[in-house]
């Protein structure tokens, strides 16, 4: 397991657990746990909990909404909200990571200036980025 305090959570290791997705639900719900179990405390913005909110809002599955409510109170996640200087941190990331799409920019951004010393994510473009320990749910042998 890879030594962390502050582990930034991108939407799809979230949608993974909360929707208990098929190939991957198992091996997130151990990654939150050892994790967690480490003493690592889990952040992640409010960019993450609008892209997370579609599909229910779309479907009409409020249950999942619930989920993530729940899961933000019992998992103790911080939620950063986006500033002018995460902005800023965002336009140089794309800058520099041309091929970044801007919610994955806005995502390491928020990352960076909240302290995190590890963005979990399953967006393997994403792990290029040099300033901050990028990994997958794939990374994880668990």
């Amino acid at each position: 397991m890879i030594e962390c305090k502050r582990v930034f959570l991108d939407t799809a290791p979230v949608i993974y657990y909360l929707q208990q997705d098929e190939k991957y639900f198992k091996k997130v719900k151990n990654i939150f746990y050892n994790l967690r179990t480490s003493k690592a405390s889990f952040v992640s913005s409010d960019i993450m909990l609008a892209e997370y909110s579609v599909f229910p809002l779309r479907t009409g599955k409020e249950n999942l909404l619930r989920a993530l409510n729940e899961f933000v109170v019992l998992a103790d996640v911080e939620i950063v909200h986006t500033s002018n200087e995460i902005a800023m941190q965002t336009a140089r990331i794309r800058a520099d990571y041309k091929g970044f799409k801007s919610m994955d920019a806005f995502q390491i951004a928020t990352a960076v200036i909240s302290g995190c010393d590890l963005f979990l994510t399953n967006d393997k473009q994403l792990r290029q980025y040099r300033d901050m320990k990028c990994t997958t749910v794939e990374d994880f042998d668990i």
